[in-house]
């Protein structure tokens, strides 16, 4: 009788025993879960902040960017430069043009590339509308030609095609702002498309750049 006892009282220890390691399990599990919750949650957030912040000082730098005069720009006049529609090809005075009388229609300019010439005088309403257009001819280099391509395809209210008869390899122009880069890394390039697509040099802001002529569009 007394050995049963102590066997039911080793079986109750036994038993005991393993309650009391299995609820240790438990509370080392949920340590460890809120531990791990804890620091991704901390992680989650510090990660969101760093991107918040990365944004801010890229909109800042931006801001900055736009508000800097651009190297080596070259600007006319708005007054002098003509707003009249125009049915005739129009003899303007530099290559591109940055602005003048033009033709009712617009080129599309909603991140438009052309691989072809396009029609200056269409060209240039899109400029009236606040479009930025980037020209190259054959000096510049093929890279440097598909990298702007692609940033051109991504940005709103700009548009590229070759222009041969052009001085330089790349050109950038807004309505009466034109500057030649040297390159698709050069600054000035994200530094004049900050300032003047849709900038303050738009005689028509606001106005459609979607709804004209295609052309060639890519």
């Amino acid at each position: 009788m007394s050995a049963n006892r102590s066997a039911s009282a080793d079986r109750r220890a036994r038993v005991e025993q393993m309650r009391k390691a299995e609820l240790a399990r438990e509370r080392r599990a949920r340590v460890l879960t809120l531990t791990v919750s804890g620091a991704v949650v901390a992680g989650l957030v510090g990660f969101g902040a760093y991107v918040l912040n990365e944004e801010s000082e890229e909109r800042q730098r931006q801001e900055a960017a736009a508000k800097a005069p651009v190297r080596d720009e070259k600007s006319w006049d708005a007054k002098e430069l003509g707003r009249d529609h125009v049915t005739q090809t129009v003899a303007y005075p530099m290559k591109p043009p940055v602005g003048g009388d033009h033709h009712q229609a617009w080129m599309d300019c909603d991140g438009a590339v052309y691989k072809e010439p396009v029609p200056e005088v269409n060209a240039v309403h899109s400029l009236e509308h606040g479009a930025v257009w980037v020209t190259y001819n054959a000096k510049a280099p093929k890279d440097a030609v598909e990298t702007l391509e692609k940033k051109v395809a991504r940005t709103p209210y700009t548009m590229m095609s070759p222009v041969e008869e052009q001085s330089g390899a790349i050109m950038l122009t807004a309505w009466g702002k034109q500057v030649t880069v040297d390159g698709a890394d050069d600054p000035r390039v994200n530094q004049f498309l900050a300032k003047y697509v849709q900038g303050p040099q738009t005689p028509e802001p606001g106005a459609a750049c979607t709804g004209g002529l295609n052309g060639t569009a890519k």
